[in-house]
């Protein structure tokens, strides 16, 4: 059988462990991005072209790629960290004459240069939009831990004031697409809220993340309980917090998790950043089955980033999410209405 692209990154990233230095983190390096590339490894080859078209892989790389592909070897089974990741020719598979691939829709989640990002909230508007994007929320991180860095007080007046002056210039040339002000707030590994009321008040849309004690193998159900029942977030972001090839994710009684949120309103997300795909699929059908929304974002930290979206749309089609049930499909304005954004 054919290798898929799934399959080669497995056999990418056991190699790595074999190997020491530089040629450990090629492999490694080709095996995350793999997860990124558009067509099948095996195809590409099979249409005589060479394999170092693929991002990460050289001249070396390709040549074993290539033997791999011929011998029709097959990967060990993944450890945790690295299973159940769709690949992007899974997702362009999936998503394929499906209506959500076309449909209108916003992205949630993002960070620009007023945390840990690498664009203004202008640029990544702009590039949002050229996507077919909606509405955008820029989440960026707030305080509460050193990792990742959140706005100062200065940032986030800085912050507001290009999400007014993008949404006015949005107004003055016609265009629909808006920018929402949000926040991906920390949550402390008890599930305590990193920002209070006030805090709070200033963010129509706030996520609430763990940032912090996401290696733990021991259940972590009461934390997840306490922070749905703070009342303090609309959006459980990254559920999981599991990472490709660096941590499994936190392990929980997900029945009760999710059905703690459905229960007091907190939606949960679907992360579509590739080497996070959280919630993953399996566990996107127990949410389902619990009666959650969902909110999609990519975590883009660059305009680039962005285009992960139909990694999210392609596990929530998976995952058999109602498209009444995912936030992003609401009309832009009366998303704008719902969260009371200026």
């Amino acid at each position: 059988m054919t290798l898929t692209n799934a399959k080669l990154s497995e056999l990418l990233a056991a190699a790595g462990a074999e190997a020491d230095g530089h040629r450990r983190k090629a492999y490694e390096r080709a095996a995350a991005a793999a997860l990124g590339w558009d067509e099948e490894a095996s195809e590409i080859l099979a249409s005589g072209r060479s394999l170092t078209e693929l991002p990460a892989i050289g001249a070396g790389l390709a040549a074993r790629l290539e033997e791999w592909i011929e011998e029709e070897r097959e990967p060990p089974p993944p450890p945790a960290a690295r299973r159940g990741f769709l690949t992007r020719a899974e997702v362009r598979r999936i998503l394929v004459d499906h209506p959500f691939a076309d449909a209108p829709a916003a992205d949630l989640q993002m960070h620009t240069v007023y945390s840990d990002g690498k664009a203004t909230v202008a640029a990544m508007a702009e590039a949002a939009s050229a996507l077919g994007r909606s509405l955008i929320a820029v989440t960026d991180h707030s305080t509460g831990q050193p990792v990742p860095r959140g706005m100062t007080a200065e940032e986030s007046l800085r912050q507001n004031r290009e999400v007014v002056e993008v949404n006015e210039e949005l107004a003055r040339t016609g265009e629909e697409f808006r920018v929402v002000r949000g926040i991906e707030m920390n949550l402390s590994p008890s599930g305590e809220p990193a920002l209070d009321a006030e805090e709070r008040r200033q963010y129509p849309w706030v996520i609430g993340s763990f940032h912090s004690s996401l290696r733990g193998t021991s259940d972590q159900t009461a934390r997840y309980l306490s922070a749905l029942r703070s009342g303090s977030f609309h959006v459980l972001g990254h559920p999981t917090c599991r990472r490709f090839g660096r941590r499994p994710g936190l392990q929980a009684e997900w029945e009760k998790v999710f059905e703690a949120a459905a229960e007091s309103g907190v939606a949960v997300e679907i992360n579509a950043h590739p080497h996070r795909q959280d919630l993953p699929v399996e566990l996107a059908e127990i949410a389902v089955a619990a009666g959650c929304m969902f909110s999609l974002g990519t975590d883009a930290h660059s305009t680039g980033e962005l285009a992960f979206f139909d990694f999210g749309l392609a596990i929530a089609v998976a995952a058999g999410v109602p498209e009444e049930r995912i936030i992003n499909f609401v009309p832009a304005e009366r998303f704008v209405e719902l969260v009371g954004a200026a």
